[in-house]
């Protein structure tokens, strides 16, 4: 009678005994890590081939001390500016077949500790925290025990690395547009003045403007990112000034509501005004009439960046600190067509 088969299944110290090399070389040289001599590399990959050896995820985790889990921090779940930096970093990691624990603070500062301990307790290998607006936020602080990157709302420490998308060019980036569709009377309605990305937005609209020999019609208009106040600022800002001929909003929102006083006033967009809006977010920007042109921050973009920091710093690569501003784009429709 034939016996039953009791192979056991090859393990990585079998690959690393056959190829004459230290358990951590043979981890190390597997996962592809830059301190292994190539023909070592080659040894151990040759042998592993051999030994139809396969990788266990997790072991390979623990040989290198990790736990293949990443914690996502975010203060807002439900915000307009968190998903797609969620779905940006949670593409990478996926790439990368990394777990990723999410969590909502709310808000809230003692939440977001509460769940801070959770994610330590967990020894996850790494945090993203998600602001839910570009002003500087409070620093988890350097006692963390595993790496950290801030996106979209920078750190207030100098130490820590933030990604944060650059508003100044986006705002000067939108006034070139219009200039370039020949606009030379602008003006500029726009939300909470309180908000950092408010005044940056204005700052490089102004930079661009007097780059251009230009200055805005009017004074900036501040008030709410809705489209309410899209409606009234334009109405006001179009009896004041009849010869305006373009407006830069500082959201899409706005945007909206200012296409809609245009229409009600006899106002042709964009043969007779030119809008533009920022944040280019797709269900207002498709959906009005004209089409929406709007300055993309880029968003999942900036959350696929946040994970890759997250990658090198595991691997021990020196990430740098400090806020790096990501750029922007334009995204042309139709309500900045320039004139015949």
């Amino acid at each position: 009678m034939a016996e039953a088969s009791t192979a056991r299944p090859v393990t990585l110290g079998d690959v690393a005994a056959r190829a004459g090399v230290s358990l951590a070389t043979a981890s190390k040289a597997l996962n592809d890590r830059g301190d292994v001599a190539a023909a070592t590399r080659a040894r151990v990959m040759a042998v592993a081939d051999e030994l139809s050896f396969t990788p266990n995820a997790m072991a390979r985790g623990l040989l290198a001390g990790r736990t293949g889990t990443v914690g996502l921090l975010t203060g807002d779940l439900e915000g307009r500016f968190m998903l797609p930096i969620l779905m940006g970093a949670e593409d990478a990691f996926g790439a990368g077949r990394i777990n990723v624990f999410l969590c909502d603070a709310r808000g809230d500062a003692i939440r977001e500790q509460h769940h801070l301990k959770e994610l330590l307790s967990r020894r996850v290998d790494g945090i993203i925290v998600v602001g839910r607006q570009t002003d500087p936020r409070p620093s988890l602080g350097q006692s963390i025990p595993v790496p950290v990157v801030y996106a979209y709302a920078p750190s207030d420490d100098p130490r820590d690395l933030s990604l944060t998308p650059d508003n100044v060019s986006g705002g000067r980036l939108a006034i070139e547009h219009l200039l370039a569709c020949g606009r030379t009377r602008i003006a500029h309605i726009s939300g909470d003045p309180t908000y950092a990305a408010a005044q940056d937005r204005l700052t490089g609209a102004r930079a661009a403007l007097a780059d251009a020999g230009l200055e805005l019609v009017g004074d900036p208009m501040f008030s709410e990112w809705s489209e309410p106040w899209g409606r009234d600022a334009a109405a006001l800002l179009l009896q004041r000034h009849p010869d305006i001929d373009a407006i830069f909003c500082g959201s899409d929102q706005i945007a909206r509501g200012v296409l809609d006083s245009a229409r009600d006033l006899g106002r042709a967009v964009p043969d007779d005004l030119a809008v533009i809006g920022y944040d280019n977010w797709e269900i207002l920007v498709q959906n009005s009439r004209p089409e929406l042109t709007s300055i993309d921050a880029n968003l999942q973009e900036l959350g696929r960046r946040a994970a890759q920091k997250v990658f090198e710093a595991i691997d021990g690569t020196d990430i740098g600190s400090g806020v790096r501003h990501l750029p922007v784009r334009l995204a042309i429709r139709g309500s900045t067509i320039p004139r015949r």
